[in-house]
């Protein structure tokens, strides 16, 4: 009986981890070809530097506050985002407005999720892709998924030994039989897992190597201790929401 749960066990190990080290394969192939460009090349904003921090969210999050602060939209802690100034500024405050819709009020959870799928905020990472500075949504996006194979993988395994250590459990030769094969695939998930910690971990980051390189040289604000507009716009691109000394206006960005 036994064998029968081990069998689609070891099946989903092997194909999860074959998987992975294919992503692997293709991530560092077109790492190798992307350029790293040394110090802080021209172009790259507090929009970049929001996406290569936290991603489209984070650009999302940084465009409330910039115009909460500037007096164009207000952010109620209940949920609400209104629009004050119709007027964009930008392409993405006007895709911003936009998405708010022609009634001028929506729910601010449901305008982060469109604004983030928007292609004004898509664009801003595509091009950092392209500089090199920010990891391939498609690369990203396979890394995460084939990790997560391989955990879900490592937990069947885990439970179909332990149904199977119950099922034998009077029959103590069987189950440390069972044991002793099912440490294969437990062992072939755990061990992928740990090489994905230090050869894949760095494709399911926003940032590619040298756009965390980037973030390490950047002046962090400290979250809470802001002193001018600027400085808060740099800790929420960096930092996120979380950098936001108003309570208020924090809810306000993470209120769900």
């Amino acid at each position: 009986m036994w064998v029968l749960l081990l069998i689609p066990s070891c099946a989903a190990a092997v194909l999860s981890c074959l998987r992975l080290v294919r992503v692997a394969a293709i991530a560092d192939s077109l790492s190798g070809r992307l350029p790293a460009p040394p110090g802080r090349p021209p172009g790259v904003g507090l929009y970049e530097t929001a996406y290569l921090a936290g991603g489209p969210g984070r650009v999302v999050d940084l465009a409330l506050v910039r115009m909460a602060g500037l007096g164009r939209l207000h952010l109620a802690h209940t949920g609400w985002t209104t629009v004050v100034d119709p007027q964009g500024r930008g392409r993405l405050e006007r895709a911003l407005i936009n998405a708010i819709g022609p009634d001028g009020q929506c729910r601010t959870a449901q305008l982060k999720a469109a604004l983030a799928a928007h292609p004004t905020v898509r664009d801003i990472g595509d091009r950092l892709a392209l500089a090199g500075l920010a990891t391939p949504a498609v690369v990203r996006d396979r890394a995460l998924r084939a990790i997560r194979h391989v955990r879900y993988a490592l937990l069947g395994a885990a439970a179909m030994l332990l149904l199977t250590v119950l099922l034998s459990a009077p029959d103590g030769a069987a189950a440390r039989t069972a044991v002793a094969w099912y440490a294969l695939p437990l062992v072939l998930t755990g061990g992928t897992l740990l090489m994905a910690r230090v050869d894949v971990h760095a494709y399911t980051a926003w940032a590619a190597p040298a756009g965390q390189s980037l973030l390490r040289a950047l002046r962090w604000p400290h979250p809470h201790h802001t002193e001018t507009p600027d400085d808060l716009l740099t800790a929420v691109a960096i930092c996120g929401p979380d950098a936001v000394a108003d309570p208020r206006l924090r809810a306000a960005l993470i209120h769900r």
